[in-house]
């Protein structure tokens, strides 16, 4: 199912949870403003269906006999090829399924040839910052715009010593929405001998993502970022590293043949990609993921529309309440997807987000989103809040985030509130749970 798009005969796909209604500590219930679809976002109607139409052939995947199984195979064996075209991959270059980002870049660490040089930003999500360790990594400071990011990987990789090395880089930063000069980059990376990895967890869901045309290695994504939230992620790219590595997971999938050879065991392993999907995989998700990639794929030019008008409507309001200041790493103009962080003068993050949820039915983010170097140097060690938009948002709930935060900010909170756990809670919170919780 599709909904029109102001001005437009064009139409955008429907999420599920579109006219969700939620209470309000004042026992009214309102429509849910869902502005946090930077951490995950809902269901696609036609993801929701697609699951529905496969729940009753779902077996085994792989190795079965049984027509359900042969089924269930042929869909989870067809949704590599959806994944490719989503980013463009070039021939040869492989698709692993894997749980989400985090796991798809843990399993390219784990993969690395031995001393590869590593380098990377330390404004990376943490998925990205995190699974490179040791001496061969060489962490690079916040740029202050995006030529200087440029520079600044030109000159890492000049000094970085000779062997493989490879760069991590996000598409879309996950703080402030901002998109990376990614083919930039990846000549840089090239005119060094360097490989280069795209974390687009946070592009994929707002822009084409084409490996073939940035001369990008490797791409990861995950599923819940983009319309299909049932447990799938995915690592695409050059297929040699992860051929030679040892498998991520061990079990069953990833080997060949296992023989007894009395005090051990000898394993000849699969080759990529099922080399790293040991264990029964995923199909369901796998599925959903395939379906909201060719979901996506078809309707670039309005959801690219859709969002620009509600990006623009969000920060202009937001520059109207008193306090509010936007955090940028390359400045207000610089290209975005609709991630919008910000914090307000005198004002806690983690009270601000409780009083518009629970007065208001706004959901938004507040802390440091997993980037905490990014959001502690860009805030000034304060806590933030993100305001992110998606295919379910609409003008209202962008309206009503910026009355709801002025109206917070200058007459205060309508509500007692208290910390409960380290969180902001209403004081006597007599919200009702949905049935299925109670």
């Amino acid at each position: 199912m599709t909904v029109a798009v102001p001005g437009s005969i064009a139409a955008l796909p429907r999420v599920v949870g579109a006219s969700l209604r939620v209470p309000l500590v004042t026992g009214e219930r309102v429509e849910y403003a869902n502005l946090d679809h930077a951490a995950s976002a809902p269901c696609l109607e036609q993801v929701r269906d697609a699951v529905d139409e496969l729940l009753p052939w779902y077996a085994s995947v792989h190795r079965g006999a049984g027509f359900a199984s042969q089924v269930s195979t042929k869909v989870y064996e067809q949704a590599r090829d959806s994944v490719r075209r989503f980013l463009g991959a070039r021939t040869g270059d492989t698709v692993v399924f894997t749980r989400n980002t985090t796991d798809a870049l843990n399993l390219l660490a784990r993969s690395l040839p031995r001393k590869t040089a590593v380098v990377l930003f330390d404004t990376e999500h943490h998925a990205a910052l995190l699974p490179w360790r040791g001496p061969h990594v060489r962490r690079l400071r916040t740029p202050g715009s995006a030529g200087e990011a440029v520079l600044e990987l030109d000159r890492a990789l000049r000094a970085a010593p000779v062997g493989p090395r490879l760069v991590v880089v996000t598409g879309a930063s996950n703080v402030t929405g901002e998109v990376w000069p990614v083919a930039e980059l990846a000549a840089v990376a090239r005119r060094h001998g360097a490989r280069i990895a795209l974390d687009a967890a946070q592009l994929a869901p707002h822009r084409p993502v084409d490996l073939r045309a940035l001369d990008v290695d490797y791409a990861v994504l995950s599923g819940h970022k983009v319309y299909a939230p049932f447990g799938a992620g995915v690592l695409v790219g050059r297929a040699d590293w992860l051929q030679a590595a040892e498998p991520y997971l061990v079990g069953g999938g990833a080997t060949a043949r296992v023989s007894d050879r009395g005090d051990r065991l000898g394993v000849a392993w699969t080759a990529v990609p099922e080399r790293h999907e040991a264990g029964s995989p995923n199909v369901v998700g796998v599925h959903a993921l395939a379906v909201a990639c060719d979901v996506l794929g078809r309707h670039w030019e309005q959801t690219a529309a859709h969002e620009r008008e509600l990006l623009a409507r969000l920060r202009a309001g937001l520059a109207t309440v008193p306090g509010t200041c936007e955090l940028a790493l390359f400045g207000p103009e610089h290209d975005r997807v609709g991630v919008v962080s910000f914090v307000v003068r005198g004002q806690d993050a983690g009270f601000l987000a409780a009083a518009l949820s629970a007065e208001h039915g706004i959901g938004v983010r507040d802390g440091a989103f997993c980037a905490h170097v990014a959001v502690h140097r860009l805030a000034e060690g304060q806590r933030a809040l993100r305001a992110s938009l998606g295919l379910g948002t609409t003008v209202e709930h962008v309206d009503r985030l910026v009355a709801a935060l002025r109206s917070l900010v200058v007459e205060g909170p309508r509500w007692e509130y208290e910390v409960v756990d380290g969180r902001w809670t209403p004081a006597d919170d007599r919200r009702p749970l949905p049935p299925f919780l109670r």
